[in-house]
């Protein structure tokens, strides 16, 4: 009996280690495994998922700068164009004193197309502590039930404008932070981010007028994105500054290389997206080992 119980406990510890020999493959193939075909969607998940949140978070940034002179530059983002279906309210934080104010740009529930053709609902919560055109100031901006066409969108996005004092021309200079942002799709797919930028205005410091103010975008962010049974981590840098323009709601020209987080060192499966040439369109390439692929941005 002694003898039989050692044989069937051997063939029980044979069998759970094969067991976990194929549960640990399956995981390793699905991270950072050695199949060409779904290491580069691995890739292209991840590049495309870092460049997605780039975009709803670049309209994040308009929409609290636009809403008013006040704290802003009134006449970007949503409010680019005269268009009825948000409401505004403002509520003044402290009696008798004009900052810190609290501003909730309210899309309704059913869906409010705005100028840029996105339809949006649910609310976006700013509260400034100053208007952003000057050194020192700030606004952080929060969510209640927001969506842009069916993502549903979450996480803090901060600015805080760290401009030079007293430099001629002026340099207008913002740090950008996104944290535990989530962009969720009604299928259950999802993105995870977390964005450190800065953004440098470039052009436009000598006028009045917003529409003609050009930016560049430096930083780094980390993400990850699930999309059915793919779940992909990525680490990502910016090569060649972004270009954004308060007159596009698309970044138009710049490189984002990302890394998938179990890569090596050396591995080829890094991607490369390039925002183009600075047209103003939704299209970008994501170059995976050489190779390019055409895709469409939200």
């Amino acid at each position: 009996m002694k003898k039989r119980f050692n044989l069937v406990s051997l063939a029980a510890v044979i069998f759970s280690l094969s067991l976990f020999v194929i549960i640990s493959c399956t995981k390793e193939k699905s991270g950072d495994g050695t199949n060409a075909q779904q290491e580069t969607e691995a890739s292209q998940v991840s590049s495309q998922a870092d460049g997605e949140a780039e975009i709803v978070f670049n309209d994040v940034f308009d929409n609290a700068m636009g809403a008013s002179d006040e704290v802003g530059v009134a006449g970007v983002g949503v409010f680019g164009r005269v268009t009825a279906c948000h409401t505004v309210t403002v509520t003044h934080l402290t009696p008798g004193v004009v900052f810190p104010i609290r501003i909730v740009i309210d899309f309704g529930t059913t869906g409010c197309i705005g100028p840029d053709g996105r339809t949006r609902r649910g609310k976006i919560i700013t509260e400034y502590t100053g208007r952003l055109m000057y050194p020192g100031t700030s606004a952080t901006t929060t969510f209640d039930g927001y969506y842009v066409d069916s993502v549903h969108v979450e996480g803090t996005h901060s600015i805080s404008n760290v401009s030079t004092v007293n430099t001629q021309p002026i340099v207008r200079k913002f740090k950008v932070d996104v944290v535990n942002a989530k962009l969720t799709r009604p299928n259950g797919n999802y993105t995870k981010w977390n964005s450190h930028k800065t953004i440098t205005q470039m052009e436009g410091t000598t006028t009045n007028l917003p529409l003609d103010d050009i930016f560049k975008v430096e930083g780094s962010a980390s993400g990850q994105g699930l999309r059915g049974n793919l779940l992909v981590g990525w680490e990502s840098v910016i090569t060649e500054p972004l270009v954004k323009r308060f007159n596009c709601r698309w970044i138009v020209k710049g490189k984002v290389r990302t890394v998938r987080v179990n890569s090596n060192v050396n591995s080829p499966w890094v991607a490369l997206l390039d925002f183009g040439a600075g047209t103003c369109d939704n299209q970008a390439v994501v170059t995976i080992n050489g190779i390019p692929h055409q895709i469409t941005l939200p």
